[in-house]
């Protein structure tokens, strides 16, 4: 957690959630939110790096755009207030209860490829978020061209003056969250992330949990 953030708690009651599920560490998962229900993503053991990416579920084309995001927000972070648009500039969902602070846009997902390049060809056949990405599309009639950049909830990606960003150890504490209110009826797709090659997952993966509730 940065210094100079403040976490904003969230008053629901996990207990009133029409929806809990954990996510097993290196999984996907993709479930549907509808306008106006709010979604809950818990680090639950600290230090996990969440990939996410959603869609409308009227139309799967109108998707999440990083580049909107990040131009309406005037940073390249996602933080309590911020607002996440698509790519035909419409509202999807509001971040609205953080207990974290560092969300990052701009880094986007491993994949096998970039593991390769990055840390070896004995990498290759590692499992990764891309492919996390892929399986989880692919169950709603989607394929590789459909996934694009996409945050990486509780993941520390600072930048330096020149503008190059690195991956940096996770400051999210165990049991640290975000939640979102879905202002379109969503289609929400997640890597847990599987990486252990850097230290976005401490370099050990673990589960997360994802809550529902009623607007």
């Amino acid at each position: 957690m940065t210094s100079s953030f403040t976490p904003v708690l969230s008053p629901r009651d996990p207990a009133s959630a029409i929806f809990r599920e954990t996510v097993p560490a290196t999984y996907p998962w993709s479930g549907f939110v509808k306008k106006g229900q709010v979604i809950r993503i818990v680090d639950s053991e600290g230090c996990q790096a969440v990939d996410t990416l959603f869609y409308s579920t009227a139309d799967h084309t109108e998707r999440y755009s990083a580049q909107d995001t990040v131009l309406a927000q005037g940073t390249p972070y996602i933080g309590p207030g911020s607002v996440l648009y698509s790519n035909r500039g419409q509202v999807m969902a509001e971040l609205v209860a953080d207990t974290c602070g560092q969300h990052d846009t701009s880094a986007g997902a491993c994949s096998c490829e970039s593991n390769t390049v990055r840390f070896g060809q004995h990498t290759r056949y590692m499992h990764a978020c891309r492919e996390n990405f892929l399986i989880a599309v692919s169950r709603h009639g989607m394929t590789k061209r459909d996934i694009v950049p996409n945050i990486n909830f509780f993941m520390n990606v600072p930048f330096d003056t020149e503008g190059g960003l690195a991956i940096a150890d996770g400051v999210s504490a165990p049991g640290a969250y975000v939640e979102l209110v879905a202002r379109m009826d969503l289609l929400c797709v997640i890597s847990n992330c599987p990486q252990v090659n850097n230290p976005c997952n401490a370099f050990d993966p673990t589960p997360i949990e994802i809550l529902v509730w009623e607007g």
